[in-house]
């Protein structure tokens, strides 16, 4: 059996055209882009075990996504000095590969990770989005209160069950710890909320998003954002944000390479639900 050399690839991309991350018949993906020009390059079927630290869906966009492969280690080493600028001319010029570098065989680019922090952009200035900047910022049709965003974000931090903020799948868990979620305002009036958590589940970040905007412009209460936790069951009564709005802009791992395995045998462990 030839020997194997784990890959790591740190993409970027703008949603706006894709289908999400994972390949799907008839559509456009990133993955199913990144997977044919990494066929171009190398030949049919060379990089195996394509993995991504988070499947974003539609319109969504990133900036410091990572995933891995599994390449033949000569192959990777007769490619290694150009590969990049080969893909840079192959693929579309909305998805960019910024990086590859040798991982570690037991490197995981999903269980592996530490934290996946994304951040969502709003204005809620009266003429909207700059036109340059329309697909990566929500325009809100009402001022925002930062400091009402903020409380409402507190109550979410944590470990909970955020079965009212997730498209539930059957035996997945929606137990999840955030260990980030905060409001700012730039200098040029965006607003930006940093969600950070160990993981999400399907429609999180922008279910959450959507409960605190009903809070920023005086819809809810500021506590009600946190009060929908004891739901077991999704809350229909929230908006789910706008896809474009949302970006993954970094995805934590282990300091120590050596502790990319043990991280993931951790991380596959059962999440269980505490009791209703």
């Amino acid at each position: 059996m030839q020997e194997r050399t784990r890959v790591r690839l740190d993409v970027s991309y703008d949603g706006t055209d894709f289908s999400g991350w994972a390949v799907q018949p008839q559509r456009r993906t990133v993955a199913g882009a990144l997977v044919a020009a990494l066929d171009l390059v190398l030949g049919a079927g060379a990089a195996t075990g394509l993995t991504v630290a988070g499947r974003t869906d539609a319109g969504v966009h990133a900036t410091g996504q990572v995933c891995h492969v599994d390449l033949r280690t000569d192959l990777w080493h007769q490619h290694q000095t150009t590969l990049l600028r080969r893909l840079a001319r192959l693929l579309p010029t909305d998805v960019r590969v910024r990086a590859m570098t040798d991982a570690p065989a037991d490197f995981d680019a999903r269980f592996s990770a530490t934290f996946r922090r994304y951040e969502y952009r709003v204005t809620d200035a009266p003429w909207g989005a700059e036109p340059l900047r329309r697909h990566d910022i929500l325009a809100w049709p009402s001022r925002l209160d930062l400091a009402a965003l903020n409380t409402a974000a507190e109550g979410l931090v944590g470990e909970h069950d955020f079965a009212a903020y997730c498209r539930r799948k059957e035996n997945a868990t929606t137990l999840r710890e955030v260990t980030r979620l905060d409001w700012r305002r730039t200098p040029g009036g965006i607003l930006v909320a940093t969600v950070q958590a160990d993981a999400f589940c399907q429609a999180m970040v922008r279910s959450l998003v959507g409960a605190m905007l009903a809070v920023g412009d005086g819809r809810r209460p500021a506590d009600w954002p946190a009060g929908l936790l004891a739901r077991r069951e999704r809350a229909s009564e929230v908006n789910v944000a706008p896809a474009h709005g949302l970006t993954l802009v970094e995805v934590g791992y282990p300091d120590d390479p050596a502790d990319y395995g043990g991280r993931a045998v951790r991380t596959r462990r059962l999440r269980v639900p505490p009791p209703a």
